[in-house]
């Protein structure tokens, strides 16, 4: 499936909602890929339906290319375009941009998959979020790892606040429990350097707090090849691992490294239905950013059917994941989902297809 990066309008009846979503690099194209094919299809199936009280709902898209400031552009566009809502983003400091200038313009914005806590400075009126917190999820991860016997936790990561937000997550939920996380820079050494300073260190865990294919995928190759290591778990809980992409680059070498996956154990009837729709879409298997995407845009279509506009506190909706409720969260400064749910997964070493599920909460 093949989407431009902007969709121009079409018709001048329809209800129109805006779009966001990392299409082109350096944004992480399959995750911008599959966000848009849930979206997209959930589109389809709210038109042959009945549209919005007979008006068809209409799709603007926009490529925010991991851009903070082309995410700003894109939302005071669409507001000027008169859109009843926006939707999506992948990337959370993208997100984040989004977030503040939907809150200044006063569009609703309904952020698909981003997850820093800290989505807006200040609670805000217009903005909510599909996905759970960074919080609620890297302590998972981190439930997980202690659960495995690792005390000793490095992380390589790159300057970034999502990255640095989910190292401090990680440190202040191990550290009171008997563990300890040591920072390992990686923009900073080798891969080769980097494995000398985790042998050093003695860590029996490395998260890998990086982007992807670069430097994720040269540092799991040189972690897997390194004998000193071979007791090491490599962890990726921001995903990595989910998208066919990982498994092309690394082969076996990507198989075993767990990551947070937002579904439930089970599926639905209406997420067996989703995946094979989603799965025709995209031409493999739907990650849990295409189911994202679906309940984006079906519970903004049921908002706006029901009562006419998008009101977080009385929106409710069935999604691929389970029924959609918004509410206010302490800490958390927009309306929240609360909660999806959150498995450990891992791609399974016999068959790099299949995905294993190594931790509920």
């Amino acid at each position: 499936m093949t989407t431009p990066p902007q969709t121009p309008l079409s018709s001048p009846h329809a209800v129109r909602v805006g779009a966001l979503a990392p299409l082109t690099p350096p944004g992480w194209v399959d995750a911008g890929r599959h966000l848009l094919a849930g979206m997209e299809l959930a589109v389809d199936e709210v038109n042959s339906s009945g549209g919005i009280g007979g008006r068809p709902l209409e799709l603007l898209v926009r490529d925010t290319a991991a851009d903070p400031l082309r995410a700003e552009a894109a939302v005071r566009e669409l507001a000027d375009l008169g859109v009843a809502a926006v939707a999506g983003e992948y990337h959370s400091v993208v997100a984040r941009a989004a977030a503040a200038r939907a809150e200044e313009v006063g569009v609703p914005f309904l952020c698909s998959s981003a997850v820093l806590d800290a989505l807006t400075d200040a609670p805000a009126r217009w903005v909510a979020r599909l996905a759970p917190p960074q919080s609620r999820g890297w302590r998972i991860f981190a439930d997980f790892l202690l659960a495995e016997g690792h005390r000793r936790i490095a992380v390589a990561t790159q300057p970034s606040v999502y990255w640095a937000t989910g190292t401090g997550i990680l440190r202040d939920h191990v550290t009171p429990r008997g563990g300890s996380v040591v920072e390992l820079a990686a923009n900073a050494s080798t891969p080769a350097a980097l494995c000398d300073a985790l042998a050093a260190d003695g860590a029996t865990a490395l998260l890998l707090l990086v982007g992807t294919p670069d430097p994720a995928v040269p540092i799991v190759k040189a972690v897997r090849a390194d004998p000193r290591l071979s007791h090491v778990l490599i962890g990726a809980p921001a995903g990595q691992p989910e998208f066919p992409g990982w498994a092309s680059a690394l082969g076996a070498d990507g198989a075993g490294i767990p990551f947070l996956r937002y579904l439930p154990e089970h599926s639905s009837p209406l997420a067996e239905r989703v995946t094979e729709q989603l799965a025709t879409l995209l031409g493999e298997l739907p990650s849990f950013v295409a189911y994202e995407g679906w309940d984006t845009i079906t519970a903004l279509a049921e908002s706006l059917r029901t009562q006419g506009r998008v009101s977080w506190p009385h929106l409710k909706a069935e999604g691929t994941r389970g029924p959609i409720t918004f509410t206010r969260t302490p800490n958390i400064p927009v309306a929240q989902w609360t909660w999806p749910p959150i498995q450990v997964t891992d791609r399974c070493p016999t068959t790099l297809t299949t995905f294993r599920t190594r931790y509920t909460p």
